[in-house]
């Protein structure tokens, strides 16, 4: 039977109902990208983007030139860009401001063919550890309120290149989702004394119903509520950790639960589009207390339709503890 189930952090209501899942035509199908073999994100086309603002490379190279590991360049398609003030302008009943912020990739390999969570952990921390610094010095520029870091893989999650990259976007509002999160942690924490992140954490270790892998610092399960089919959350179990000091041994331990949890992933769904996002509190030492960074990975399986639209709600035809069971059964086979 059909049942509804509320978000403790976000207090947003979701449907699983598993009957959903035995219609036809229900999942979209596997990606088939298009086989290119060069493009502007590869090596030896660095004149093809906007020059580089950081990047990792070969003693003796030059910026914007071959020789690099991972690189870092400004969105040559923006979705905001640098300069100006987002001064607000009201319209009566209608607000708006400037487009001001930043928009950055980040080119993980130099490679087209190479996929980061088919390379070493060493290497996928080392790209972890790009995102940290390039959060930190965004979020130093003034106006910016907050940064989010995010990939979209294949053309089904909206990626338009299939050479592995990621993306990095500095806003000048805190976005609403992000804003809500914190409210409702924030409210959790001043009537309970507890902090809702430890406390999820602690019960879904103790029923491990929906638990896909741990190590000694980070937890991977599929939330209680989740909003889509093998929806996928990772979580800090040290209350204190904190993104923006990610040290050495923490993005090891990250790149090694995520990648094996995008192995699982890619095992168990034949390679699906997927998104996933960093959900990381301004750097307020006061959010610290009742929020934690967490990762969120999205298979892109099913679309939104009218009554997701309408209400707010969505229809997830999986549950949760199935997922969680079908990608811990493929943790071992990705390996």
């Amino acid at each position: 039977m059909p049942e509804l189930r509320k978000n403790p952090v976000s207090g947003e209501w979701v449907i699983i109902s598993p009957e959903r899942g035995k219609r036809k035509f229900d999942f979209t199908s596997k990606t088939e990208e298009k086989k290119i073999l060069e493009c502007s994100f590869c090596e030896g086309h660095e004149d093809e983007t906007p020059s580089e603002v950081f990047s990792i490379r070969k003693k003796g190279t030059k910026p914007d030139s071959p020789g690099w590991w991972i690189r870092v360049v400004p969105n040559k398609y923006p979705a905001l860009s640098i300069g100006g003030k987002p001064d607000i302008e009201k319209n009566g009943i209608y607000l708006a401001m400037k487009g001001v912020g930043v928009h950055e990739v980040i080119i993980e390999t130099p490679d087209h063919k190479k996929d980061l969570f088919n390379l070493e952990n060493s290497y996928i921390a080392q790209v972890i550890r790009v995102y940290r610094d390039r959060l930190v010095k965004l979020a130093e520029k003034p106006f910016i309120k907050y940064v989010l870091i995010f990939k979209n893989q294949g053309r089904e999650a909206g990626a338009s290149s299939t050479h592995s990259h990621s993306q990095i976007i500095a806003t000048p509002v805190i976005p609403g989702k992000i804003r809500e999160e914190l409210k409702k942690a924030n409210r959790y924490y001043n009537s309970n004394k507890k902090c809702i992140f430890c406390d999820i954490i602690s019960k879904e270790l103790t029923l491990q119903r929906r638990v896909i892998l741990e190590n000694k610092l980070f937890l991977a399960f599929t939330p209680y509520a989740s909003r889509f089919p093998f929806e996928i959350c990772i979580l800090p179990k040290n209350h204190d950790f904190v993104f923006q000091k990610i040290t050495r041994d923490e993005s090891i331990c990250l790149a090694q639960i995520l990648k094996d949890v995008i192995g699982a992933m890619n095992k168990a769904l034949s390679n699906p589009s997927y998104n996933y996002f960093f959900h990381i509190p301004p750097g307020k030492k006061g959010f610290l207390k009742y929020y934690h960074c967490h990762l969120e990975i999205i298979p892109r399986l099913t679309k939104l339709a009218g009554f997701e639209l309408g209400t707010g709600f969505y229809i997830n035809p999986v549950s949760p503890e199935e997922a969680a069971a079908r990608l811990r059964e493929n943790i071992h086979l990705s390996s």
